[in-house]
């Protein structure tokens, strides 16, 4: 065989004209394109849909935090939120896709967010630098449990139930407090606190605010059951856009700008340690687990349930490299701190990328791009109202709520610790009251039965925490 017929059978690669360029292939060599069956394309365009699904959280989670972290007034450091927002997104999210090769996107997470702002800063009068630093230990201490591998081997240790109950009161809170939004700070006010009478009641449909917030959620809910990708960002656009054209909000300044440092915001969750004082102890170890416990299994969740739709469990029941995913969301967490965003979690959201096709690391690096690059419009981003976003919280709520199909009702050691669970989030304002609930009741109710042994030694040490908690209270020792 002479050398032109070595060469027709073997052509060199260089010679193929469906070769990916050398950079597309050092990609598909890195993220394992081949062993995922998946390619350049598919893995750019699941990115964007990530994005695009998640891209709410740039409005909505600088909305709920200037509520409690402002220098005068609340608001006045928006627009740095969505630069610290974006960063922490981008980071976590790099981190994932580099180190995990994950198709999973993470963000600072809904619920936690507003339990931050309105629990604990505005709840207990926490400074929000102190709040912050909260965040940067937790961070740290994810960092060491996911190292030590037990950051993976205490979700075992918590009944399935409370998780799904946890995301259950997170998902009606978040709704309630879109709801309720004040038209005064540019809410819906769907829901308001009447003078006299109930409690609660409907709010004035005559007021723009609320009409139009009903508009908006009627659109997104159509943009849902349409199944349009990006739907919750384009009802957030398609209500704000109504509300500028008929003159309820204020058209944007501009809409590309060179983005704002978040000079106010970076490195004050090291000054938080300073500012933190002995009579707030309680309430800062107290605020510190509920972020250490809500982080950890919502993320776990997400983890899971993602992780089964690709394909990802093992024989075993188990998640590849489930450690690097986790050490995505601390690290992610800790920096988010440091530029002074609540806690970062991984985002259920990244379920739309998977469906589009998305398999590797190379998705949630595209989707960390974008999160990036959007620091850039914060001129539109700030002219969003705050009632605009109401549609996306309430069906951010209804996705949450869906865990409760997860409960086993007919258990009365199930069902009465997830309700109280569940119903004191909404009514007590606080997602630290629903977790206490839920966590003291939970092993009385199995001992109750006779199901004692049933009950590992974690909960009863979780469920003494709570009632210190609410002894010290009782007593004012916590002032």
């Amino acid at each position: 065989m002479n050398d032109r017929e070595v060469e027709r059978l073997n052509p060199p690669e260089t010679a193929s004209p469906s070769s990916p360029p050398p950079s597309e292939g050092q990609i598909s060599r890195f993220f394992r394109f081949r062993e995922n069956q998946t390619n350049f394309r598919t893995e750019i365009l699941a990115g964007i849909v990530s994005f695009l699904t998640m891209a709410y959280i740039l409005v909505v989670n600088p909305v709920i935090l200037s509520n409690g972290i402002f220098l005068e007034q609340p608001q006045d450091l928006f627009s740095e939120l969505v630069m610290a927002t974006s960063l922490a997104a981008a980071i976590a999210t790099l981190i994932m896709g580099l180190w995990a090769n994950y198709p999973f996107a993470l963000a600072p997470g809904m619920g936690l967010n507003a339990f931050f702002a309105y629990s604990v800063v505005l709840g207990l009068g926490i400074d929000w630098r102190v709040a912050l630093t909260a965040i940067f230990i937790e961070g740290l201490i994810f960092i060491l449990l996911t190292l030590s591998d037990l950051r993976r081997q205490i979700v075992t240790a918590i009944p399935a139930c409370l998780k799904h109950a946890t995301a259950t009161g997170i998902g009606f809170f978040i709704a309630y407090l879109a709801l309720t939004g004040s038209v005064e700070q540019g809410g819906a006010g769907i829901i308001i606190a009447p003078e006299q009478g109930t409690i609660t009641s409907l709010g004035n449909f005559a007021e723009p605010n609320t009409i139009v917030a009903i508009i908006g959620i009627l659109i997104t809910a159509a943009f849902v059951a349409r199944r349009v990708t990006g739907a919750l960002l384009w009802g957030i656009l398609a209500t704000a856009i109504l509300g500028w054209i008929l003159g309820v909000a204020s058209l944007p300044e501009g809409i590309f700008a060179l983005p704002p440092l978040p000079v106010d915001l970076v490195g004050q969750a090291l000054v938080g340690f300073s500012l933190l004082s002995w009579e707030q102890i309680w309430d800062f170890l107290a605020i510190l687990f509920v972020f250490l416990f809500v982080d950890l299994f919502d993320t776990i969740g997400t983890l899971a349930g993602v992780a089964v739709q690709a394909g990802y469990i093992n024989e075993e029941g188990e998640l590849p490299r489930a450690n690097q995913a986790l050490m995505a969301d601390a690290i992610g967490t800790t920096c988010g701190a440091l530029l002074g965003t609540s806690t970062v979690t991984t985002f259920i959201e990244s379920a739309s990328g998977v469906l589009e096709g998305g398999r590797t690391g190379f998705t949630a690096v595209v989707t960390a791009i974008l999160f990036a690059v959007s620091v850039f419009f914060i001129p539109l981003i700030a002219a969003i109202p705050a009632f605009a976003t109401v549609p996306a919280l309430l069906i951010v709520g209804v996705l949450m709520t869906g865990n409760v199909r997860s409960i086993r009702w007919d258990d009365p050691a199930e069902s009465i610790p997830c309700f109280l669970t569940i119903i004191m989030m909404p009514l007590s304002f606080s997602i630290a009251e629903g977790l206490a609930f839920g966590f003291i009741t939970y092993p009385l109710i199995k001992a109750f039965q006779g199901k004692a042994h049933e009950i590992k030694l974690i909960l009863w040490i979780l469920a003494a925490v709570f009632v210190l908690r609410f002894v010290l209270t009782a007593t004012g020792l916590t002032e």
